[in-house]
């Protein structure tokens, strides 16, 4: 690479990204694998990724004026979350939310190649845009693509952000060598607790807890239930077990730690309406999955730490809460972890009578029928 197009990198470095790269913007090398897993349905509900399919098959329709993708990451390691009381939450999302602190840095790095004459026109993009943006990354050097479907560095392992700035000149893209693989090492596929990873880099989303306590609007299906092991914002295990990602450089301190998650419990976080919610987390990731999302996984983590004062909570929520997504899964977790309890029984007898949402009679009428462990109770 020229030392002029170097320059655009250290730019990059200097303003406190801790990886950066070029790739070209052409259609993406995992593009074809990614129509098979649109096609197989292994994004469950999350039809924007159908929608914008052909943006995401070819970056030039984002930015017809590009050239190049300037590729960036920036490490986010730290110690396991675990919240006061138990419930566990995604490393990634226990500090501010990186969407907007990387996005002020995008900024700065476009206003700066504006200025001195690099670039006209630019796009940035933080995670939600429509870019394959880890087979760019692959591309660009950051690093090589796992059999968990992300991406893996030889510093910080899985435990990094990616960003893109789409840029209207067209940069020397190196030959690079990916360095490092998987090998012939299976951790993460033996690891997932709902057997997710189907094959060697495909996720399905329709069994993947990432997706379950963070986009799934509805019901979080019974079966996978067991299998949440306290996870209520996401999921860790798959990078957990990953040998590339056990010395990552900690960077809990560039990012803090969110006083929801700090200070917050499951059976606070039960107590949640929409007011509280929006103030409580404010800059947070946990925003993603909305109150009801997050109140749902709260109240189906309580079941993984059965006390009394979270059986009174859930008891309260499956009378007053007014989302019936919550109101079933307290009365999944009384039942599974408050089963013998004979006043539950009859408290989710009530709550059956009086449900008027079709869908969730019926859930309601299995979680009756069925035992604290998940089996029928006529079997």
């Amino acid at each position: 690479m020229s030392s002029s197009h170097q320059r655009v990198l250290e730019m990059a470095l200097e303003l406190g990204f801790d990886l950066a790269g070029v790739a070209p913007l052409v259609p993406p090398a995992r593009g074809e694998a990614f129509e098979r897993w649109l096609a197989a349905g292994h994004h469950a509900d999350m039809d924007w990724l159908e929608h914008n399919r052909e943006r995401i098959l070819d970056p030039a329709r984002i930015l017809p004026e590009g050239k190049s993708i300037l590729v960036l990451g920036m490490g986010h390691a730290r110690p396991s979350v675990e919240l006061s009381g138990g419930g566990k939450v995604a490393r990634y999302a226990a500090g501010r939310d990186y969407h907007n602190r990387i996005g002020k840095l995008l900024g700065k790095l476009q206003r700066q190649l504006s200025a001195d004459g690099w670039i006209e026109r630019s796009r940035g993009i933080v995670d939600a845009g429509p870019l394959l943006e880890r087979s760019h990354a692959a591309e660009a050097g950051l690093g090589f693509e796992s059999k968990a479907a992300n991406l893996l560095h030889r510093r910080f392992g899985p435990w990094f952000f990616l960003a893109e700035v789409l840029i209207d000149r067209e940069l020397d893209v190196p030959q690079t060598v990916p360095v490092g693989s998987c090998g012939t090492c299976r951790a993460c596929i033996d690891a997932c607790p709902t057997g997710a990873i189907v094959a060697e880099g495909v996720v399905d989303a329709r069994r993947c807890l990432s997706y379950h306590t963070i986009e799934n609007r509805s019901v979080i299906p019974g079966e996978l239930r067991p299998a949440m092991e306290g996870w209520v914002f996401g999921c860790d295990v798959c990078s957990e077990v990953c040998p590339w990602g056990q010395d990552a450089p900690d960077a809990s301190s560039a990012w803090g730690t969110h006083p929801a998650v700090e200070e917050g419990s499951l059976l606070d976080w039960l107590t949640l309406d929409e007011a509280s919610f929006s103030a409580r987390f404010r800059g947070s990731p946990l925003q993603r999955p909305r109150r009801e999302g997050l109140v749902r996984n709260a109240a189906l983590g309580l079941a993984q730490v059965p006390t009394e004062a979270g059986r009174d909570g859930l008891l309260r929520a499956l009378e007053d809460d007014p989302a019936a997504v919550v109101r079933e899964a307290c009365a999944w977790s009384l039942l599974h972890a408050h089963g013998q309890d004979r006043g539950v029984r009859e408290a989710v007898e009530r709550a059956l009578a009086r449900e008027d949402e079709g869908s969730f009679r019926i859930v309601l009428r299995q979680d009756l029928e069925r035992d604290g462990d998940g089996t029928c109770s006529s079997e």
